[in-house]
């Protein structure tokens, strides 16, 4: 492993910019970094030979990544996967610079994907998970699970990216529900889920980004599109919350006079006959 590499986890002290200029924050090692981004490690280098990606700021043997560094990274591997080329994008960030945008148009993307999911990740062995779940997990649940993306496995480890999620699975293992049909669930709420994402994401892109994009957008709409985030942010998950409660509440209502009727047509009185 090279010295850039060398050492574990993140560090929470002074961190470098961008441009390797000193400046408060989350430090991240090479390795850190390219995962939070969801890149590959050596896509680091190649995009700092390209200019893409200002070079770390070195402490001795230790390359330290900044969140500049994060952002621009997810900023990069989004228009890759918009179609655009490693020149096209080089390009682009040259014209942002120029034009004195780049600032606002990385405070975007912080904006656009921080603080979406507030989640606390629990790892166990596997051991351990069979303990949790007993006889009713076997080996094809976790298989799936893990396509599910609920569960992340390496090696012995087994780890829950969501508390609430494993919690919450674990409440209706106990209460008699097969893990078969919560993982049937699980995948029907996910791909709802999608689609509310995607419906949500589409009204903003139509009727705050515009038509345009965010590549012909002067520093002063990326500033105000980067307030709209902000602002907009929390209003999905309201929504969501708020009409899944509702329909939850007339639902339940419902099970329960159905029930109620049940109870009265088959209890014991039923069968009596007035004299």
């Amino acid at each position: 492993m090279s010295s850039e590499g060398a050492g574990e986890g993140t560090d929470r002290g002074t961190g470098g910019g961008p441009g390797g200029g000193a400046g408060g924050g989350v430090r991240y090692r090479r390795e850190d970094v390219a995962r939070a981004a969801g890149v590959k490690v050596r896509n680091l280098r190649y995009y700092q030979e390209r200019g893409l990606l200002p070079p770390p700021r070195r402490e001795g043997r230790i390359a330290w990544y900044s969140e500049e560094h994060l952002v621009r990274l997810r900023l990069i591997d989004g228009l890759l996967g918009r179609g655009y080329t490693v020149n096209g994008i080089a390009e682009l960030l040259e014209a942002w610079e120029q034009g004195g945008g780049i600032a606002r148009l990385l405070g975007l993307e912080r904006e656009m994907t921080r603080d979406w999911v507030h989640e606390e990740p629990v790892t166990m062995s596997l051991a351990e998970l069979r303990e949790l779940f007993g006889p009713a997990a076997g080996p094809e649940h976790t298989r799936r699970a893990a396509e599910l993306e609920y569960v992340r496995i390496d090696g012995d480890a087994v780890t829950f990216p969501s508390r609430r999620l494993l919690d919450a699975t674990a409440a209706l293992v106990r209460q008699g529900v097969p893990l078969t049909e919560i993982l049937d669930a699980g995948e029907f709420v996910q791909s709802q889920a999608a689609a509310l994402a995607d419906r949500f994401v589409g009204l903003f892109r139509r009727h705050v980004v515009g038509p345009a994009g965010l590549g012909r957008l002067s520093a002063a709409q990326l500033e105000h599109i980067t307030a709209a985030v902000a602002a907009l942010r929390p209003v999905a998950g309201d929504v969501v919350a708020a009409e899944f409660s509702r329909a939850m509440a007339r639902r339940v209502d419902a099970e329960a006079a159905a029930l109620l009727r049940t109870g009265r047509a088959g209890g014991p009185e039923s069968g009596r006959t007035e004299p």
